[in-house]
């Protein structure tokens, strides 16, 4: 019986209900709640503890750090210990990573405060980790991008792994990360896109097909486990999970406008952009691991000497504008012209560690650049009969997860319908893009997978696009949760929406790591917004009590 138990748990769980693990998490941290709930003078029995979800939108570093700060807030407000859950896309997935690394955060987010303000990981310290990793068969951008991410902004490499926190008691909120299937996101299905990781469990949340989050990455086929992998650690989850690069029309939003010239997007003009943008990015983040003046002298020589280029290349392309449309191998020398000068500012530097490490960091980056290949994972799906998983993932043998906020920037999807039965989600929004894409976005894939959604006033979205105001409350009926939306720049904080334009540029999602200052400038700004709206919080988590208690 052990044997049978034992091989059934390494095994893919078809289901569309919640883990065992999770469950058991859930009832546990109900009693926290319901102490909470005491203390702040709302009336609440057993069973009628609302299920409450903070849910982090994606916008990098923006949102990692606006993520902190709203729930440092919430916590000095007593109002941390009501949520049931906290999920989160692309970049409040770096903050949750962070917080979770301490198993007491959020009854200590004075010293998370500290941390993210310290001084971060050596820049050796990053390479080694990342020299271990390329050892994998699946090594790629990924992992250069998540040990930048987790040393250059989130100042830490927390090398533990997400299932180890299925032991933990439940003190915190329940962790939900999210991610999206790239292959199922370009040519599948809907219910083939979304996915979810947990402490207990990682799969597609459409599907209703799930394995151990341990055993993530091992080999599977028809739903049994063939070969048992390494659990992939917090630091490349990081960079997994934040990976909006990793999509080609989002790296092509960011190419330069003389690359955008019909027809001239080919394979040479998208390899040029991806060299570019991954070197300038790397460039930025690599500051963060760097302490000696010298070196940060040298990094700014780089990046001059690679701006020139580009203006160099830019000035090439206007004189020949046609054959750059005409001719496929146009762009290929300008490609070629990035590791030439990255050769010779190599070449002129002074033998040390510093040389070492920086071109050891970049030379891995160039390998990977032009197959552009991300978040490669084993795949658990791999020929499993179920006629509901998509063709996509019943061939292949590994699939590629990827930022969710390509699809919707918020992980509404996680926590819409039934399985976790949610009455209310606070929703603090630190995206760019349109205001409101993330609710419009999220009420599209409701209807797509037949979940039920509140209803949005298409009036209220247009008037109050540019300049919205701090906090919007869309109320839930019968199965739908109650969403109250908080966006990070608003009327409480900008006196137009010229300056809310002005404030999303200033912190904009691809740039360097932000300095100390405009930490503390951001955190302020979030906290704020909690501030401002606590009566409100308070008035719909009583209403969430006294709608579970009429069912």
């Amino acid at each position: 019986m052990e044997q049978t138990t034992a091989a059934a748990e390494k095994s893919v769980r078809p289901s569309r209900s919640l883990s065992p693990g999770e469950q058991e998490y859930i009832s546990q941290r109900k009693r926290i709640v319901l102490e909470s709930l005491s203390s702040l003078g709302i009336n609440c029995t057993e069973d009628s503890v609302p299920h409450i979800a903070l849910l982090g939108s994606g916008g990098g570093e923006r949102a990692a750090i606006g993520l902190i700060g709203s729930l440092y807030q919430m916590e000095k407000d007593g109002l941390l210990d009501p949520l049931l859950y906290l999920g989160g896309v692309s970049g409040s997935t770096w903050a949750m990573a962070f917080l979770y690394s301490d198993p007491q955060w959020s009854v200590g987010m004075d010293r998370v405060m500290s941390t993210l303000l310290g001084p971060g990981v050596e820049l050796e310290e990053a390479l080694a980790w990342l020299s271990k990793q390329a050892e994998d068969e699946n090594f790629s951008l990924t992992d250069i991008w998540a040990v930048m991410v987790s040393a250059g902004i989130m100042k830490q490499l927390d090398l533990r792994h997400l299932s180890e926190e299925a032991k933990r008691n439940a003190t915190n909120p329940y962790p939900v990360y999210c991610a999206l299937e790239k292959n199922c996101f370009s040519h599948g299905p809907t219910e083939g896109q979304w996915f979810e990781l947990t402490p207990h469990e990682a799969g597609f949340t459409e599907l209703g097909v799930f394995v151990q989050t341990s055993l993530l990455g091992s080999k599977f086929k028809n739903g049994e486990l063939q070969e048992e992998k390494p659990e992939m650690d917090m630091v490349k989850l990081q960079g997994l999970l934040g990976s909006a690069l990793a999509d080609e029309e989002m790296i092509v939003d960011y190419m330069s406008d003389w690359l955008k010239a019909p027809g001239a997007i080919n394979f040479a003009a998208a390899e040029y952009n991806h060299r570019y943008q991954s070197i300038q990015r790397l460039i930025g983040l690599t500051r963060n691991t760097v302490r000696h003046p010298d070196s940060l002298d040298e990094l700014n020589n780089l990046q001059k000497l690679l701006e020139d280029t580009d203006k160099a290349n830019r000035e090439a392309a206007a004189r020949s504008a046609s054959r750059s449309v005409e001719d496929p191998t146009f762009f290929q020398p300008m490609s070629e012209s990035l590791h030439s000068k990255m050769e010779t500012w190599d070449e002129g530097l002074q033998e040390g560690r510093f040389k070492v490490c920086v071109m050891s960091l970049i030379q891995k980056v160039f390998s990977l650049v032009v197959n552009w290949e991300w978040g490669t994972t084993n795949n658990f799906l791999h020929q499993y009969q179920n006629s509901s998983v998509p063709h996509c993932l019943h061939h292949n043998e590994s699939f590629h997860l990827i930022d969710a906020g390509l699809l919707v920037n918020v992980p509404f999807p996680s926590f819409l319908g039934d399985r976790r039965d949610i009455d209310l989600l606070i929703v603090p929004d630190y995206s760019a893009g349109e205001m409101f894409e993330s609710l419009t976005d999220a009420r599209d894939y409701a209807a797509k997978v037949n979940h039920p959604f509140p209803e949005i006033d298409n009036k209220t979205i247009e008037e109050d696009r540019d300049f919205p105001k701090g906090c919007y409350v869309f109320e839930g009926k019968e199965k739908e949760p109650t969403i109250v939306f908080l966006p990070l720049f608003n009327r409480d904080n900008c006196k137009d929406a010229a300056e809310v334009k002005a404030q999303m540029e200033e912190f904009s999602t691809f740039q360097r790591g932000y300095s100390p200052e405009k930490i503390k400038s951001l955190l302020e700004i979030a906290k704020e917004n909690m501030r401002n709206n606590k009566e409100t919080l308070l008035r719909e988590i009583n209403k969430a009590v006294l709608r579970r208690r009429e069912r």
